[in-house]
């Protein structure tokens, strides 16, 4: 059995995590193509009556044929905002799913290793061990390690990538605002690692109790 979890996520899930990663930045361009939009349809299709009539780099009055008048233009990009949305959404539920079906493989796997182990046990360690200990080990504590396995690598790919999209849409618009908007990052780089390390404290602590009130 590996020593630590990530080299377990690593030894038996690989492939779906590569997977995952590559589903989550397929989702980036989508993302910043909602984030333009709004700022297209309320410029373009309501502030300027005389603006061009493209969608994401296509002449759309080619593409169709005929005169947009601007009810019409503004349609199309609420059309197309919606449709972004609805894809964005596609791939947040699927990002989703697909997070928890590998997190229940591998946790019922990681049982399995455990239960293993535990039959390999000497006689003389069950009759210091107590039964409803070693039960709670398998079945409640390991219970949380089912999310973290779907989300140890995608969620902060995810997370990260999201932050760094909307960082990149701001600068682009305008870099004053892009520097207002990560000003306070520093201080949160600095405090958030020291409470979770306390949490992680506190984590641990909740465990060695539960697994004390298992054994009475």
């Amino acid at each position: 059995m590996q020593t630590t979890i990530f080299k377990f996520i690593l030894r038996h899930s690989k492939k779906e995590q590569v997977f995952l990663l590559l589903l989550t930045l397929i989702s980036f361009p989508f993302l910043y193509l909602s984030l333009d939009l709004p700022k297209r349809i309320v410029n373009d299709a309501i502030g300027s009556s005389h603006a061009d009539r493209g969608l994401f780099g296509l002449d759309l009055e080619a593409i169709i044929g005929r005169d947009l008048d601007q009810i019409s233009y503004l349609i199309v990009l609420c059309a197309a905002f919606l449709f972004l949305v609805l894809i964005n959404g596609i791939f947040k539920y699927s990002i989703n799913v697909y997070k928890g079906v590998v997190g229940e493989r591998m946790l019922r796997r990681l049982r399995y290793l455990l239960f293993e182990h535990v039959l390999r046990f000497p006689l003389p360690k069950f009759r210091k061990t107590s039964q409803g200990e070693i039960v709670s080990m398998i079945a409640a504590e390991t219970e949380p390690l089912g999310g973290f396995v779907g989300d140890s690598i995608a969620l902060p790919a995810f997370q990260g990538g999201t932050l760094l999209t909307i960082l990149i849409f701001m600068f682009v618009q305008d870099w004053k605002l892009g520097l207002a908007a990560i000003a306070l990052y520093p201080v949160q780089m600095w405090a958030i690692p020291k409470l979770q390390r306390r949490v992680n404290l506190l984590k641990k602590e909740r465990t060695l109790k539960v697994s004390k009130l298992s054994e009475r």
